[in-house]
């Protein structure tokens, strides 16, 4: 059943910086190598709704204020940062094997918070990581090659996203 190869996070934060902020929801979705889903994994976290109207503020959250609206919203029904790391972790050990590849777009940010904040999760990451974004620069900078992918600011919409980005690189290369 271990034929997972691909671990595709997204992480939505209150921000960016990983020693202010804190992750409030998390998705997953399982992947092999040709990219075909083998599990999917989701979860809010919860956090002092206080922290959430301290941080989630700025331009940033203004333009994307339906996103930030849901977030608080669902906040309520979220779990512990615990709780969530120890499922995660049950995640990862029912569909992966001894390799676990960190994968999606600008994934070094979200590893910032996976270690700081699940460190049972970050010990079975390998140090490789596919980064998306690294493609994404390269064909959009010597190939004028674009995707458009939807910014819903949600994580496993953004996780989804991420996969058909790839897709899409890879269909220049095969």
């Amino acid at each position: 059943m271990k034929k997972a190869k691909l671990l595709w996070v997204d992480l939505e934060m209150t921000g960016l910086d990983p020693e202010a902020d804190r992750i409030i929801e998390v998705a997953a979705i399982a992947t092999d190598m040709q990219l075909n889903e083998v599990a999917r994994y989701e979860a809010v976290v919860q956090v002092p709704e206080a922290l959430m109207r301290q941080r989630m503020v700025g331009e940033f959250w203004e333009k994307n204020a339906e996103s930030r609206d849901a977030l608080i919203s669902q906040n309520i029904d979220g779990a512990p940062v615990e709780k969530v790391e120890g499922d995660l972790v049950a995640f990862i050990d029912k569909y992966f094997g001894k390799e676990v590849y960190l994968a999606g777009n600008s994934i070094h940010q979200d590893r910032k918070f996976i270690d700081r904040e699940m460190p049972l999760v970050a010990e079975r990451l390998h140090y490789r990581m596919l980064d998306v974004s690294a493609w994404k620069i390269y064909f959009e900078q010597a190939l004028d090659k674009k995707f458009k992918k939807p910014e819903a600011h949600r994580a496993l919409s953004d996780i989804e996203g991420s996969i058909e980005e790839l897709k899409y690189y890879l269909t220049f290369v095969k």
